[in-house]
């Protein structure tokens, strides 16, 4: 018992750090990314190719004074970010990185928390970051924050919807509510020779679900909260020092966490096709498919990236529109198709 916890409490101690980490590579790649899509240089004067930009940023935003509204109320203005922050980091608990690994005799599984009931948890808990965003907003005691805070309640709740219900197609494909099942489900070949990972089995789901998980993250072209032209910052705009760091750190390991779940969900997790014929050692096998989910998180990261300095600002009732009437429709009747197709297969 006593050497699970210490297994448990290593695995979540190295997973802070790694989130952390690439925090910090993530936003020295988006610079370097949206300088070379404008055809400009980007960070280049700290360190070596701008490599130290990043953490000279974070040293700035712990020395910055903290500046709170006199009229702001203050227990819930300080408690906000660190709703937005917890939400980002707990969800990714339950990401299976890799299969199982050997430590002093045990199988260990590579996720933080086995939950049998890991896709509810995780609806559950991506459904609460819209109260960091929203007490954030309102506790600002400013319009352009409460507009922010508003807009982005109504945009979580709308696309939280359709983003549920693309993931029941998966559920009705794989029969569990466990991702680790999910991916195992998703390393049979079909025909014997094509993966079935469920992006070719549910195309229709993995397109809603990512357009989705941009309008969850406030990433453009759906970052109607952050506005800058008609809010001047959004939700955050009364937000100082360590406070706005605390949402900028949670934006990016939102999007860490969006990865990880369209890669877990559709692109067949750790799984590496054919790499159980390699002949490799269950250690190795075992590093080869964690190096494996981060090189397609990677690829996803990449392309929210480029997305965001690809595409304009959606209008809010192009946003809504967007989700009420054509997404949500789209996923229910994804939803009717995938159950007639499983009823005439079985």
């Amino acid at each position: 018992m006593q050497s699970l916890l210490l297994i448990s409490a290593l695995k979540f101690v190295a997973f802070v750090a790694v989130v952390l980490l690439t925090v910090i590579m993530l936003v020295y790649a988006e610079r370097r990314v949206s300088a070379f899509i404008q055809n400009r240089l980007g960070p280049n004067r700290v360190g070596p190719w701008g490599l130290l930009q990043a953490i000279v940023d974070v040293v700035k935003l712990l020395l910055k004074e903290d500046v709170v509204p006199r009229n702001a109320y203050k227990p819930v203005h300080d408690l906000a970010p660190i709703i937005s922050i917890a939400v980002a980091l707990s969800t990714f608990a339950i990401i299976p990185f890799g299969n199982t690994i050997n430590v002093y005799g045990h199988e260990v599984k590579l996720m933080i928390a086995d939950v049998n009931v890991g896709i509810l948890y995780l609806l559950s808990i991506t459904s609460l970051g819209v109260y960091g965003v929203t007490l954030a907003g309102w506790s600002s005691n400013n319009k352009y924050s409460l507009l922010g805070g508003l807009r982005s309640s109504a945009q979580m709740i709308s696309y939280e919807l359709s983003m549920g219900l693309s993931i029941i197609g998966v559920l009705m494909v794989s029969g569990t509510l466990r991702l680790d099942q999910i991916v195992l489900q998703q390393t049979k070949y079909l025909w014997g020779w094509m993966p079935a990972w469920n992006f070719l089995l549910q195309p229709v789901a993995f397109i809603t679900f990512v357009v989705a998980a941009f309008a969850e993250t406030n990433r453009l072209p759906f970052d109607l909260p952050e506005a800058e032209p008609e809010l001047v910052g959004g939700y955050h705009t009364e937000y100082s020092g360590l406070k706005f760091g605390l949402f900028f750190l949670a934006e990016y390991a939102n999007m860490i966490t969006a990865g990880a779940v369209i890669t877990t969900l559709f692109l067949g997790g750790w799984h590496l096709p054919f790499a159980e014929n390699l002949g490799l050692s269950p250690l190795m096998l075992s590093l080869l498919q964690v190096l494996t989910f981060c090189v397609k998180m990677f690829f996803v990261m990449m392309f929210f990236i480029v997305v965001r300095w690809t595409i304009p600002r959606f209008r809010y009732d192009q946003l809504m529109n967007i989700g009420w009437k054509l997404m949500l429709p789209l996923t229910l009747v994804n939803v009717l198709v995938t159950g007639l197709v499983l009823l005439l297969i079985q």
